[in-house]
């Protein structure tokens, strides 16, 4: 059984930064997508970042390009996002999710972070 756990997420000033982890089990996830995705009160969930684990390519989303940097340590099962000058649009729960290469549906979801941005 998949298991994704998400931590680091918390109250950080306008400009500041955290870094979110998102910690992957059950499986080896080569041949697997892993993303990051967001959803802000009383909106959809939408798109933030994702990286494929085997390989490494990335992609963002237009609004944190540039600000927003995903990695993943393969040692650790670990999937990271680093969010740099933080803006108070960007607070929301932050979940990260797992998906096979070959499709464009997230499988696996974990519980969710909180981000919160104070301007």
């Amino acid at each position: 059984q998949v298991q994704l756990v998400e931590s680091g997420g918390g109250l950080v000033q306008a400009g500041g930064s955290l870094r979110l982890s998102c910690a992957a089990s059950g499986r080896t996830f080569s041949g697997y997508v892993m993303g990051w995705f967001r959803q802000a009160p009383g909106k959809e969930r939408e798109f933030v970042a994702r990286i494929v684990w085997s390989g490494g390519s990335t992609s963002y989303a237009d609004s944190v390009k540039g600000r927003f940097t995903i990695s993943r340590d393969n040692a650790k099962n670990t999937v990271y996002l680093q969010m740099n000058s933080l803006k108070p649009e960007d607070t929301a729960v932050y979940y990260c999710a797992v998906r096979r290469t070959f499709t464009q549906t997230y499988e696996y979801w974990g519980q969710g972070t909180q981000v919160t941005v104070s301007s």
